[in-house]
């Protein structure tokens, strides 16, 4: 209890002294001209982690990760851990504003027309889903590229499935759901030309697309 009244002081203090904040993930000290969500609720996020303790307080604190530091530097930190963890896997990182897109491409992801992950894939998502997990405050959507050869109805189709395959595996290493949408693209929206292998080679892929919860 006293712990919490502390806290309430210091909160206090840090409203109304320039809006000194700190970064929980780096420890540094920023100037805050206030987050998207508002002072309030980094207030609120530093109470709840105050009156708690152990497992339950990890959960409240990362519940609201967003609120707490910011869109901006919520992103960062993510997008920081997901380039260390996919390093050398042939797995793209991009980031674009606030969101984050991996790109997947099909050497990696799946043999030739099929849609089921391959085994040497599934450690390589594992790296990716420990970051997720770690970062609940994001919308996660899985979407299926193809190159241009065969039935553009066929591409669509193998698109979707190989979306769902991703986002099945996420789904059985415990990501929320809610968090989860899949589509297929077909070969709509190529990336590089369809003229020779090395451009179709670059559209067959599956992107994520992450996103912050705006509330």
């Amino acid at each position: 209890m006293k712990y919490i009244k502390h806290s309430i002081v210091l909160f206090t203090l840090f409203i109304f002294s320039g809006c000194q904040v700190m970064d929980p993930y780096t420890g540094e000290s920023k100037t805050s001209k206030a987050t998207k969500y508002g002072l309030g609720a980094a207030i609120i996020c530093g109470l709840i982690g105050a009156g708690e303790s152990g497992k339950r307080a990890r959960n409240a604190a990362a519940g609201c990760g967003a609120i707490g530091v910011g869109v901006g530097a919520y992103m960062d930190h993510q997008e920081k851990l997901l380039r260390d963890q996919l390093v050398g896997t042939g797995v793209q990182v991009q980031r674009e504003g606030d969101n984050l897109r991996l790109i997947m491409p099909h050497n990696i992801t799946f043999e030739t027309d099929q849609f089921n992950l391959k085994p040497s894939f599934t450690e390589v998502l594992d790296s990716v889903v420990l970051v997720l997990n770690k970062y609940p405050d994001t919308r996660l959507a899985v979407i299926g590229h193809t190159d241009s050869v065969g039935a553009a109805s066929y591409n669509m189709e193998l698109s979707r499935k190989r979306a769902n395959s991703v986002a099945e595996f996420l789904l059985r290493r415990q990501v929320e759901p809610s968090r989860i949408s899949t589509s297929g693209a077909g070969e709509s929206q190529p990336v590089a030309t369809n003229v020779n292998e090395a451009g179709r080679a670059q559209n067959r892929r599956v992107e994520l697309s992450i996103v912050p919860i705006q509330v």
